[in-house]
C-alpha cells in the first residue's frame, strides 16, 4: 500500500499539492515548521492510490510515496 512521506522542514505552504490530489487527501497543518510555514500532511493515508501527483506537484521535494 502507497504511503506519502512528508520532509516538514522543506515545506513553504504553497498547498500546490492539496490542489494536485486526486483524491483531496491532503492538507495543511495547524502547526508550523521550523520555518514558520504550515506544512503539508495526510491526516488519512490509507486512501492513497500512490499516484506521486502531489511529489510531481511539489517544487521543494517535499513529499516521496513509498509503495
Amino acid at each position: 500500500m502507497p504511503k506519502p512521506v512528508f520532509y516538514q522542514e522543506r515545506c513553504k505552504g504553497c498547498e500546490l499539492c492539496t490542489v494536485a490530489c486526486p483524491k483531496k487527501l491532503l492538507s495543511m497543518s495547524t502547526t508550523f515548521n521550523g520555518k514558520g510555514y504550515n506544512y503539508a500532511t495526510c491526516p488519512d493515508d490509507s486512501e492513497c492510490v500512490g499516484c506521486c501527483l502531489c511529489a510531481k506537484s511539489c517544487p521543494d521535494t517535499v513529499i516521496e510515496i513509498h509503495k
